[in-house]
């Protein structure tokens, strides 16, 4: 008997099996939804097409999806991705194949501010990264380096009734200025959407515009109805109660979409990948707070 044989397609030997096509063992780890989609005769022929060219893959990044793990791997040429989703049996929820985009000039370019994370409390990066596969936002140029941020306790956003907005634990928790700046447009109108319906008709829902040094600008956005208690004209600092979040705009649950950029125009401009006064860079899946310095009892500075 060859000991090598592998019996089991895991999130380790994947890249290797998906070369190799072993195809059967792949698609029968397949969740059923995924069988109902797409037949084993054009996933093993998808596979074959994506394969030309390709010498091996190698693992590009793990990142967590409460409890589901992501794993995107990457071809040697570094022309193509495939990005899996394995649940802690090995069963395969999302597996899908394109080609590998990077922008890296702008992945090299920072903002020359400093900013925290427009919260309170701890929440999870849920979108957030420089490739699409962690953060949908990367392939528009407007939004590419934005992170939506929401609440999650034992894997999930939420407890009871989940088409209820006070269900999930994002909703109505303080939204923060990210940096020292000043309030340039405010939209504070527009009603919170059932949670699984959205409004793409207005995708940021209720937003704020700052305006801060070296011509950078920040966008928060899917604001709660009513909810923003700055005024335009406003100077705020950094830590500044903004508002409320919400779940308004092209929004499916209650969390805060944050951006910054080198306009005021969210739609036309170019997000801009964000230096953190703590150094880091996060993101999906992610554990993030706030982190600006601020003095405590006893007036030391964290």
């Amino acid at each position: 008997m060859n000991s090598n044989v592998e019996t089991t397609i895991t999130p380790e030997n994947f890249g290797r099996a998906f070369k190799q096509e072993k195809t059967k063992k792949i698609y029968k780890q397949c969740i059923k939804e995924f069988q109902e989609t797409v037949t084993f005769d054009e996933f093993h022929e998808l596979v074959q097409i994506f394969n030309q060219h390709v010498d091996s893959y190698h693992l590009l990044e793990t990142t967590s999806l409460g409890e589901l793990m992501q794993y995107v791997w990457i071809d040697n040429r570094k022309e193509k991705a495939i990005c899996v989703v394995f649940d802690n049996g090995n069963a395969i929820h999302l597996l899908l194949i394109k080609p590998y985009m990077t922008f890296p000039v702008s992945d090299g370019q920072y903002s020359r501010n400093t900013y925290t994370m427009p919260i309170r409390d701890q929440w999870v990066v849920f979108w957030g990264g420089t490739n699409e596969f962690n953060n949908y936002h990367y392939v528009y140029e407007s939004q590419r380096y934005a992170f939506d941020l929401l609440m999650m306790h034992d894997s999930k956003t939420y407890k009871d009734n989940p088409k209820r907005n006070e269900s999930y634990d994002a909703f109505g928790k303080d939204v923060i200025a990210p940096a020292d700046g000043m309030v340039l447009e405010v939209v504070n109108n527009i009603h919170d959407n059932i949670p699984g319906e959205m409004d793409e008709s207005q995708p940021a829902g209720n937003y704020v515009v700052l305006q801060h040094v070296n011509k950078e600008y920040s966008l928060l956005a899917h604001f709660k109805n009513h909810s923003i208690v700055v005024k335009e004209g406003d100077s705020v600092k950094q830590g500044d109660l903004i508002g409320y979040c919400g779940n308004t705009g092209n929004s499916s649950e209650p969390h805060i979409h944050f951006q910054v950029m080198d306009s005021p125009d969210y739609i036309n401009c170019k997000s801009i990948r964000i230096r953190f006064n703590n150094g880091m860079e996060p993101i999906q899946g992610d554990i993030v707070e706030q982190s600006f310095l601020e003095e405590n009892e006893n007036g030391y500075l964290r």
